[in-house]
Formats: C-alpha cells, sequence, structure tokens
C-alpha cells in the first residue's frame, strides 16, 4: 500500500503534537490513515471493476434481447408454417379418404356386375340377351323381337319367360334402382293406338316394368322411359342395324353416393 508523503508527514505530526499526541500515538494514526487510503482505492478500483462489468452486461442484454426479438420472428413464421403445413396435411388425408371410399365403392360396383355377368352367362350365351356397359352403368339389353311382336306392346312368352329370369337376378341385388327403357329403329310408326315410335317405346317399357313388378319386383326401384329412335347402337341404314336398335334396355341406376357432389353449384343456379 502506498504510504503518505514526507510534507504530508510532517504536517500531519506537527498537527498531532500540537493536541498532544505522543509519537507512538502519532504514528498509529498516521499508519491507520494510510490504511484508510489504501482501502479506499482499492473500493474505487472494485468500483471501476463493477461499473466496466455493468457496462458489458448491458451490452450483452442488448443484444440479447435483439436475438429474442429476433427468434421470435422466427417461432412466429415457423408456427404458421406448422400451421400451414397441418392445414395441407389434413386436406390430403381428407382427400385420401374420399379416394378410398371411392375405390372401394368402384370394387363393390364391379363385385356386383361380375355377379350378375356371371347370373346372365346362361342367357348371354343362348343370345337371349346380352350386357353392356354404357357410360358407368350396366345395361341388360334385350331384343324387342323377343319381347313383342312387330309394331306391338304386348309381352310374347318368350320375353316373358326371360324378364322372370331377370327379375329373380336383379332381386338379388339390394340397394339398387332400375330404369327400363323403351327404344325403337327411326322407321316412321303410324297407327291410332301409337302415332309415333314415342309412344311405342313408352309404353313397351311401361309394359315390362309393369310384368317385372308383378314378378316380384319392388314398384319402387324401377321406371320406364320411352326413347324412340334418339338413342341408336348401330346404324339405322341396313335391316341388321335396324333390328339392333328396336331393343329394351334394363339399366342399374347410381346410387346418389356414387354421383358427383354439385351442392356448391345450387347458389350459382339461384337455388336456395
Amino acid at each position: 500500500m502506498r504510504r503518505l508523503g514526507l510534507a504530508t508527514c510532517s504536517v500531519l505530526a506537527l498537527t498531532l503534537v500540537a493536541c498532544g499526541y505522543s509519537e507512538e500515538e502519532m504514528q498509529a494514526r498516521i499508519q491507520r490513515i494510510d490504511e484508510l487510503e489504501g482501502q479506499l482505492r482499492e473500493s474505487q478500483q472494485q468500483n471501476e471493476q463493477a461499473q466496466a462489468r455493468i457496462g458489458a452486461l448491458e451490452t450483452q442484454n442488448q443484444e440479447l434481447g435483439q436475438r429474442l426479438r429476433a427468434l421470435g420472428q422466427e417461432v412466429e413464421g415457423l408456427e404458421s408454417e406448422r400451421s400451414g403445413l397441418q392445414d395441407s396435411l389434413a386436406d390430403t388425408q381428407r382427400a385420401l379418404e374420399e379416394l378410398r371410399a371411392r375405390e372401394r365403392q368402384q370394387q363393390e360396383r364391379l363385385a356386383v356386375f361380375r355377379n350378375m355377368l356371371s347370373r346372365f352367362r346362361q342367357m348371354i350365351d343362348s343370345g337371349r340377351l346380352r350386357v353392356r356397359i354404357v357410360r358407368g352403368r350396366m345395361v341388360i339389353e334385350l331384343s324387342s323381337s323377343i319381347l313383342f311382336d312387330s309394331g306391338r306392346d304386348e309381352l310374347r312368352d318368350e320375353g316373358r319367360e326371360a324378364l322372370s329370369e331377370i327379375v329373380t337376378v336383379l332381386n338379388t341385388i339390394d340397394n339398387r334402382q332400375f330404369q327400363v327403357a323403351g327404344h325403337t329403329d327411326n322407321v316412321p310408326m303410324r297407327s291410332s293406338r301409337f302415332p309415333s315410335n314415342w309412344e311405342l317405346s313408352a309404353s313397351r317399357a311401361v309394359n315390362v316394368a309393369r310384368f317385372m313388378i308383378e314378378q316380384g319386383m319392388s314398384a319402387e326401384r324401377i321406371s320406364a322411359a320411352g326413347y324412340a329412335d334418339t338413342q341408336p347402337v348401330s346404324s339405322n341404314s341396313t335391316a341388321e342395324g335396324r333390328a339392333q336398335n328396336r331393343r329394351i334396355e334394363i339399366a342399374m341406376m347410381p346410387n346418389l353416393d356414387e354421383l358427383p357432389d354439385l351442392s356448391s353449384l345450387a347458389s350459382e343456379g339461384g337455388a336456395s
């Protein structure tokens, strides 16, 4: 520790002598003052070091604050991105579930179609009917020559027998509706009973549907329609083509859950 200067000590000694202190007391006082000055200098150094540490800590605190704010922005960005990814994942899962549901429906429809083909195989092989897929629907097609005489709508015995076998198969298929459709060639039909092919095709379809109901088909599952010559399957320019166009079709109608959802178009069309 630094000692008091010579001049200072002399002045202090004279002061202490004047106050009546002995030499020993004077030396003790001077030593004590020197110790206090040393402690004061040490305290000043510690204070300076503390101030320096406070300044460094404040700088670190500012840096940490900046880093935390930046980190908070990053966290907000990550949260937003995670939310977007979760929404996207949920949409993907819903789309996948819908796709799986449609695939199950398709497999079920295929199983029904295969079962019908198997049950109708004997009638197909004998030429009494054929089965086609038209616009995603299974269609059972019978020639009008099997069912009706030319220009008439009364069922022949051969036609009744064929329809009875068809009803037996269709009654094994649950939750399905069927439409009987009458078709003709383009040769004009003019009679007091049937003014045109429209009336003939519609009357034939109604009689087929009525007979199928009599054979045990639920009336709620069947409908009838006449198309005249508007949906030919062959050319009407040949006798063979016209014969193919004169037919009765029994179409398996799609269920509502197999149809596209058009509810979003309701507002566009003014529906409520």
